[in-house]
């Protein structure tokens, strides 16, 4: 995994961000999605600088860091794997599909695999209901998920 940068890095980088994007209507989604790019995830250190530029409380940016499931508060693995669990998916077996990925990978959602490769997480809903279950993986649907396919996922990911 890459090292952290250190605390006056990630002031540094997040305030140039900030000035940079502070000028928007309603700046801060855009602040932390700059701040996730940067970075590959929201650190805990930038929380309170964005707070103080934008006058809002440390809780509130906080809030929305966790409300959204896009941004992360650590580094992503080199490849990113999402489950649909949305009521059509599960209807169709994502539940077994995601009891296989996490078996296969040795994780659950939310974690990273030790080597790096590959991010788990879940999501609500990717608009692919027809082809159920369905995935994500670095930005690429997938539909109509089965174990030939899920092999094929885990081996890209491991390669």
């Amino acid at each position: 995994m890459p090292m952290q940068p250190a605390s006056t890095e990630i002031t540094s980088r997040t305030t140039a961000i900030i000035q940079e994007l502070k000028g928007l209507e309603g700046p801060l989604l855009p602040i932390l999605h700059g701040i996730q790019e940067e970075f590959g995830h929201v650190p805990q250190d930038a929380l309170p600088v964005i707070a103080e530029a934008l006058n809002i409380s440390r809780a509130e940016v906080h809030g929305v860091v966790t409300f959204y499931h896009d941004y992360r508060s650590h580094p992503a693995g080199r490849h990113v794997l999402k489950v649909c669990q949305a009521e059509s998916c599960q209807s169709m077996g994502s539940d077994a599909i995601a009891a296989k990925l996490k078996q296969l990978l040795g994780i659950g959602f939310h974690e990273t695999t030790r080597d790096g490769s590959v991010t788990l997480e879940p999501v609500y809903c990717l608009g692919l209901c027809a082809c159920s279950p369905a995935a994500m993986l670095d930005g690429e649907v997938i539909g109509r998920l089965d174990d030939e396919k899920l092999d094929e996922i885990v081996a890209e990911v491991r390669s």
